[in-house]
């Protein structure tokens, strides 16, 4: 029953490229197709725009996971001098749904900062019992499966059969850890389809804020070795469910940038 739990949890949480809804705040939405000059920064999530108190903006999706008894709370804290974003996990998961549309190819480095409380004990990206970070950033690719080849469009067709239709093709999941060290991936436990990367790990930079720079399209190639897709979605989160950990989860302004 654990195993079918988590992969309904799976399935929920990275439904966010079918999900209807506007762009997202600031300028994520100015990318478009066939636009002529690369812009300096897109904006997926302006949190220090935003007013500490007041309601997460309408065309974020909270996305609660069925198969979870308890979803998180998010809300918009003042911090270190400006808004940002708070995650409370309390044997709970659930997630924050920011769509956008970016291409990577010509803004290829993701940029935020995050802070955690405390690392979740019990995070291993070896063990499906492990599943659990204190912190979690999805970047979810609009990839068609006829980019893929008969093979891997077989063992999606199978991954969509535990876990729905709306499973992308190909996510990048940037966590903090514990067991693995900064730098360390694998494959997500459930799919083959999300390589889990740890950027952050254990207590040693526990409430303090760290700046993390990611050249994603390097990261997909590594993962996927295949051309990079544009980007439907980042997704923000923390989880707790399979541990039975709490943990306190902050997250700065993020974007993309066309250099590093």
């Amino acid at each position: 029953m654990a195993a079918l739990g988590r992969r309904r949890t799976l399935r929920a949480l990275l439904a966010a490229p079918a999900l209807a809804g506007a762009a997202t705040l600031g300028k994520a939405s100015a990318l478009e197709t066939g636009s002529e000059a690369t812009p300096q920064r897109v904006d997926v999530a302006r949190f220090s725009r935003l007013t500490p108190g007041d309601a997460l903006p309408a065309q974020w999706m909270h996305q609660v996971l069925p198969a979870v008894e308890r979803p998180n709370v998010y809300s918009l804290l003042a911090d270190d001098g400006g808004t940002v974003l708070r995650v409370l996990s309390d044997h709970s998961a659930s997630t924050l749904v920011v769509r956008t549309a970016v291409d990577p190819n010509r803004l290829p480095w993701l940029k935020w900062r995050w802070w955690v409380a405390k690392a979740v004990a019990g995070s291993d990206l070896r063990r499906k019992t492990g599943d659990d970070y204190a912190a979690r950033l999805y970047v979810l690719f609009d990839l068609s499966v006829e980019r893929l080849s008969v093979g891997e469009r077989l063992k999606l067709s199978t991954a969509r059969l535990l876990y729905g239709e709306e499973l992308p093709a190909a996510a990048l999941c940037y966590v903090w850890g514990t067991a693995q060290a900064p730098g360390e991936s694998a494959w997500n436990a459930y799919t083959d389809r999300v390589r889990m990367i740890v950027v952050d790990a254990g207590n040693a930079h526990a409430k303090q804020w760290r700046r993390v720079t990611r050249d994603v399209a390097a990261d997909y190639r590594s993962a996927f070795a295949s051309p990079v897709p544009r980007i439907s979605a980042v997704v923000f989160g923390a989880d707790t469910d399979n541990t039975g950990d709490r943990c306190e989860t902050r997250f700065g302004d993020v974007w993309f940038e066309p250099s590093g």
